[in-house]
């Protein structure tokens, strides 16, 4: 059964102009739906939430970590349980199902998975005094976790904090198209 572009939470299809967000909304109402529901709740800004789950899973639903493999041909599982738009991990899933009654909630969803960046940005910034809109440290908080953040570990990751302020830039290349086609 072949599924339609813009028909639900099983549409896996990526946006074709990922540097575009008006281009991105246009083709995924659903997603600014999700977005804005989840700035309403949580007040983590709709382009916070883009840059990330760009970074995360280049708005691909069903997106898995790469698979591990022994001496080259044996697959030996998945470099970590990471899944879906936000690559939640099933442990920090299972943490936000238990606290937020969501047990019917999918990671492959969109509405799904921004809620769960709310959640999770809104503790990084109760336990570490990040802000909403601080997507670089954020970033680097929800990457490494906040254990991780607050144990310095993303310091000896030149790549993780290039990546971070890519996203920081993305944040406001996002926020500028957004308000520049009215979706902001």
């Amino acid at each position: 059964m072949a599924v339609l572009a813009g028909c639900g939470p099983r549409d896996f299809a990526a946006p074709r102009e990922l540097d575009d967000a008006c281009s991105i909304v246009r083709q995924h109402p659903d997603y600014l739906r999700a977005f804005k529901a989840t700035e309403r709740k949580w007040g983590v800004p709709v382009p916070v939430q883009m840059a990330i789950i760009y970074q995360e899973s280049k708005f691909i639903g069903n997106a898995r970590t790469p698979f591990q493999w022994k001496l080259g041909v044996i697959p030996v599982g998945r470099q970590s349980s990471a899944y879906g738009y936000s690559q939640a991990l099933d442990g920090t899933w299972d943490e936000y199902m238990e606290q937020e009654g969501g047990f019917r909630h999918k990671r492959d969803d969109i509405g799904h998975a921004t809620n769960f960046m709310g959640w999770y940005m809104t503790g990084t910034t109760r336990e570490l005094g990040i802000p909403l809109y601080d997507t670089r440290n954020q970033y680097l908080a929800y990457h490494d976790g906040r254990a991780g953040y607050r144990r310095g570990t993303w310091k000896s990751k030149g790549w993780l904090i290039n990546v971070s302020d890519a996203l920081a830039r993305r944040t406001l290349l996002y926020d500028s198209q957004l308000r520049a086609c009215g979706k902001r």
